[in-house]
């Protein structure tokens, strides 16, 4: 039986992805967080990425294939820790697949590394500029951990490196950004604008993520899910309580609420429900014969308010 290293497993995603594969691979991961109540054929190393115990994981456990999604993505704390985390702990854990002959390693990012612009097109393909670090400067992290990746797969041609892209993930398990957005008692949008947004159900990226391993892909891929419907069409769908704000108005708020903690992002997220960002997924499906189990209905429901 082959061996996968999860980073981030007790995370929603990581949890998902370490119960689908539990019997065909013998998994293990690593978490800051521990995994309370995990299956016991589970071992889960709590400690953080940036450390030399997690050197020892790799010494010990000689994994056949690693999947990363072992990053904050939440936009409160330190800058710095999350750079650190991010960035430095991604290049640890490189470092470690090259010395320790992994053979293919999964990186779960996000569509979100395109940034969210006017002039963006209908759907984006994979060799499109990231420019998240210029619109949104709060995650130029995500868009250095992709450099990390991008040379790494050039670098190691032998080691099967993937990079997934997949658009707003929402389910009952996994903390996303956008499900924190839709959690929020009045959830804001600009006045004048309503995005085209696409979403996927948890469920789906998980067997993206199977799908990566079992065909062994190699390079950069966007995960779309079944469709694309404007902002406030799934802001109804979900049952929320929606407020428009104007344009001018909006920054000065979400300034002020964010510096007080009392909003989760910040200022330069609102591009992302005022501009599109959505992607084109036929490369993903064409090499994958992926196709989404869960409806926009589906998404929408395991969400609903």
């Amino acid at each position: 039986m082959k061996k996968l290293l999860i980073t981030g497993i007790s995370g929603g995603q990581g949890r998902l992805l370490a119960k689908r594969l539990a019997g065909r691979w013998k998994v293990t991961g690593v978490d800051r967080m521990p995994w309370e109540g995990g299956p016991e054929d589970i071992q889960v190393h709590t400690l953080d990425l940036r450390k030399r115990r997690f050197d020892n994981v790799f010494r010990v456990e000689r994994p056949d294939a690693v999947v990363h999604m072992a990053f904050v993505r939440h936009f409160r704390g330190d800058p710095e820790l999350r750079h650190q985390v991010n960035v430095e702990g991604t290049q640890r854990l490189l470092d470690n697949c090259a010395e320790h002959g992994v053979k293919q390693l999964v990186v779960l990012s996000s569509s979100y590394v395109y940034g969210a612009m006017a002039e963006n097109p209908r759907y984006i393909h994979e060799d499109h500029p990231l420019n998240v670090s210029r619109t949104f400067p709060d995650m130029r992290d995500l868009a250095e951990v992709e450099g990390l990746a991008g040379q790494f797969l050039w670098r190691y041609p032998e080691i099967s490196t993937v990079v997934l892209r997949p658009v707003n993930t929402l389910g009952y398990y996994v903390h996303s950004a956008i499900g924190t957005y839709f959690k929020l008692d009045l959830v804001p949008t600009v006045t004048g604008f309503d995005p085209m947004m696409q979403f996927i159900h948890e469920e789906d990226v998980t067997e993206a993520i199977v799908l990566a391993l079992e065909n062994e892909l190699r390079g950069v891929y966007n995960v779309a899910g079944p469709g694309a419907v404007p902002l406030k069409t799934a802001i109804d769908a979900i049952g929320c309580r929606a407020v428009s704000v104007p344009d001018p108005l909006v920054h000065m708020i979400i300034n002020q609420l964010f510096r007080f903690n009392l909003y989760a992002f910040p200022p330069a997220a609102i591009d992302f429900i005022k501009f599109p960002c959505t992607v084109n997924g036929d490369r993903f499906d064409r090499d994958t014969g992926f196709k989404p189990l869960f409806s926009l209905d589906d998404i929408f429901a395991s969400v609903s308010r």
